[in-house]
Parts: structure tokens; C-alpha cells; sequence
């Protein structure tokens, strides 16, 4: 690695000079870089030279900027297959807060100093925690994408997530809110009252929308196929998207059976013959046999079940007269699932079932027995630790006393 000067004569005459690092990258290219001034390039050579040495080097010329390597990331993901969905949310995070902010950076220019301040600047703008930890986790996957193509050496995202270690982790976990009955959770009432309130073709949704905890997109791509009256059970093979694309469930766990309640046999059996039949024959389609819009299914089915059964709270709007007006408690589906989670976990002196925590895993569908012991952990009962003590205190004076 060398540093030379360079003199030269620019059209008007003017005399101009500049200083030229020259040296060979880690695969052995050569590269020049110009620098006004001969500290600059002094700096730069002692820096260049152990990034070559360390193989940790990649010159500006060969990588791109963030914006660049995003839309590079983002074809990788379509051409992985990933869902439409899910890649429209990494499109957001690129296109509303990495690029505004740090689109025109060199990846290399990139370290953990910059990435956190990075983070300070979408804190300053009033992104949430969670957003926040998305868009960082998103701009680490660009980054790998990245070091893949030989764009960038260095991970500055995920150094940042090794030196922190688990601590972060715990920090967001004590942050988070536990799921709560009446708030989270619909309460044993609320979900006896708005079962008798259910009515018309969204009835039979509801029901079994309670007593399976199906996730909405599993509910919508059920198929009849799938469900096996005479053994009261029903298969999670599938599941549709927001955009009506039938596909695979989120993980392996989330292809399950689970067993239906008589209600839920006879609530399907009934509207098994008035079900609008379509090529995708499924079991909760709208009126032309095609996947059913979500919002649909809250606006019409969930939301007038819960005004009818009285399970609402009054809103910030007023009526013409100057009355609050109510709305449905619970504003999606996801509230009935967090209640057949809880449901399978009570006991059944409270009228749940008392399912084993891996139970409780393989009738949710999900991936590990973390995301249930996160989720639901609190919810699991406790062992009567008065009378565990009151017995320990017993046996050590009996002890004693001999």
C-alpha cells in the first residue's frame, strides 16, 4: 500500500494536486483512492491496511449504498417464495424508515456506532420499540443478503445483537405487558354471552373460531376435506393470507389436529348444507365460494356479536346527541384465540381443560414451548405455596421436637 501525489493541470490552466492511496483489497483487485488532503489518506491507508489484512475489507467502488442492497434483498426474498404479505412488510420498513434515513450510505460505511444512531434518529421520530427492533432486524437481513453477494464485510446489526447477549432480551420481556383477562383475554362470561348472541353464517365461525384457536388466516383456509365430523376433529393443513393466497401454516407445529366440541360438530353440521360451495371448497368462504376478507369477518361477524351480547366499551365518539358510542371490547380475532389458549390452560375445577404446557404448545400450533411459556406462562397454575410452606414448617418442628 502506497501514497503518492499527483499533480496536474485542470482545462483553466489551474495547477491541481491530490494524494492517491494505491493498493490491492482482500481478492487482489487494485484500488486507487484520491483524497484532497495527505492526513486523510494517511488515515485511510492505516485503516485500509488492517481491513486487507483482516480480510475485512471492501473497497467503496465494489460495494453499494442501502438503498441499493434493500431492493437487491427484497428480490431475494420474493424469489425465496416468501409470503406476499411478509414482504410487503419488509418493503415498508426499507421504504419508509431505512431509506428516508440512511438510503444514500455505503454499506461499508456502516458499524455499530452508525447503526445506533440510526436508531436514536427512528426514536427521535417516534417509532415505537417494536418498530424499531423490526426495522433493525430488517436492515441486519440486508446486510447479510449483502455479505452473501460479497457486497459488505462486516454485520454491524448483528454485532450489535452479540455484545448486548440475552440481557436486551429479558429487558424487552420485563417491558412487555402480560396478557390479561377482560382486557387481553375475553372472561368465561364474556365468551358464554357473545356464543348466545352469535347468529346468521358467521354463527358456526365464531364457534369454532372459540373452541379451537384457530389463527384467522388457518379459520379462512379451512377446507371441508379437513374436517372429519364423525371423529369430531378437524386438520390444520393450510392457512389464507391477506391476499387470499392459500398456503403452508406459519411453521411444521402449526399443521395440527384438533378436536371439536359437540356444539362445534353440530354448529358445522348444520351449516355444512348451506355453505356457498367453490372450487376451493372451503368451510368458511363468502358468498361465492372464494376466501372471505378478514375485515369482513370482524365487521359483520365479531364486532355485531359482541354490540349484541353487551361485551363493549364506550368510544372517544359521540352520536348526534352527544352519547358515547359503543364499540366491540375486543377489536380482533386474535382476543377468542388468547381465550382457548387460556381455556385449555385453567383447570378444571375453573372450567378449563388443564392441558400440560405441551399440550397447550401442540393444540396453539406453535413452533416451540417458549412462545407458549412467553405467551401464556403467567397464565399456567401456580402450585399452593402457603400450604407447601405450612407443611415444610410442620416436618421441621416434628424434627426438632424429637
Amino acid at each position: 500500500m502506497s501514497i503518492r501525489k499527483r499533480t496536474w493541470t485542470n482545462a483553466k490552466g489551474e495547477e491541481k494536486t491530490a494524494w492517491v492511496v494505491d493498493y490491492f483489497d482482500a481478492t487482489g483487485v487494485r484500488r486507487l483512492k484520491t483524497f484532497k488532503l495527505k492526513k486523510e489518506a494517511d488515515v485511510f491507508a492505516s485503516t485500509a491496511s488492517v481491513e486487507v489484512r483482516e480480510g475485512v475489507h471492501v473497497a467503496d467502488s465494489a460495494t453499494v449504498t442501502v438503498a441499493e442492497a434493500g431492493k437487491l434483498w427484497l428480490a431475494s426474498c420474493d424469489s425465496a417464495g416468501l409470503e406476499r404479505s411478509t414482504v410487503d412488510q419488509y418493503r415498508q420498513h426499507l421504504n419508509i424508515h431505512i431509506v428516508p434515513m440512511i438510503g444514500t450510505w455505503k454499506l461499508n460505511k456502516l458499524t455499530v456506532p452508525t447503526v445506533r444512531s440510526f436508531q436514536d434518529k427512528l426514536r427521535d421520530a417516534e417509532r415505537s420499540a417494536a418498530m424499531i427492533k423490526r426495522v433493525t432486524v430488517s436492515l441486519g437481513s440486508i446486510l447479510s443478503d449483502a455479505q452473501e453477494r460479497g457486497l459488505v464485510i462486516r454485520n454491524a446489526v448483528h454485532e450489535i445483537s452479540r455484545k448486548r447477549g440475552k440481557g436486551s432480551g429479558q429487558a424487552e420481556k420485563r417491558q412487555k405487558a402480560r396478557l390479561r383477562y377482560g382486557v387481553d383475554i375475553p372472561t368465561m362470561e364474556e365468551v358464554r354471552v357473545i356464543l348466545g348472541a352469535a347468529e346468521g353464517r358467521y354463527r358456526p365461525f365464531l364457534i369454532v373460531a372459540i373452541f379451537t384457536g384457530l389463527r384467522a388466516s388457518e379459520l379462512r383456509g379451512l377446507t371441508w376435506p379437513d374436517v372429519d365430523l364423525k371423529k369430531a376433529q378437524l386438520h390444520v393443513r393450510q392457512r389464507a393470507d391477506k391476499y387470499h393466497v392459500i398456503g403452508m401454516p406459519k411453521s411444521d407445529a402449526g399443521q395440527r389436529t384438533i378436536p371439536l366440541t359437540p356444539m362445534a360438530v353440530n354448529s358445522l353440521k348444520e351449516w355444512k348444507l348451506a355453505c356457498p360451495k367453490g372450487d376451493l371448497d372451503l368451510v368458511f368462504p363468502n358468498g361465492e365460494g372464494n376466501v372471505e376478507w378478514h375485515q369482513n369477518i370482524i365487521k359483520r361477524g365479531l364486532h355485531p356479536a359482541m354490540k349484541k351480547a353487551g361485551v363493549v366499551v364506550d368510544s372517544e365518539n359521540k352520536d348526534d346527541e352527544g352519547n358515547p358510542i359503543v364499540k366491540a371490547k375486543y377489536t380482533g380475532l386474535h382476543a377468542l384465540r388468547h381465550w382457548f389458549a387460556s381455556w385449555c390452560i385453567n383447570s378444571k375445577a375453573d372450567g378449563g381443560l388443564e392441558l400440560s404446557p405441551k399440550a397447550v404448545q401442540a393444540r396453539m400450533g406453535h413452533s416451540s414451548i417458549q412462545v407458549t411459556y412467553d405467551t401464556y406462562g403467567h397464565l399456567f397454575p401456580a402450585a399452593d405455596e402457603a400450604q407447601a410452606l405450612a407443611d415444610a414448617e410442620n416436618r421441621l418442628m416434628a424434627v426438632n421436637a424429637t
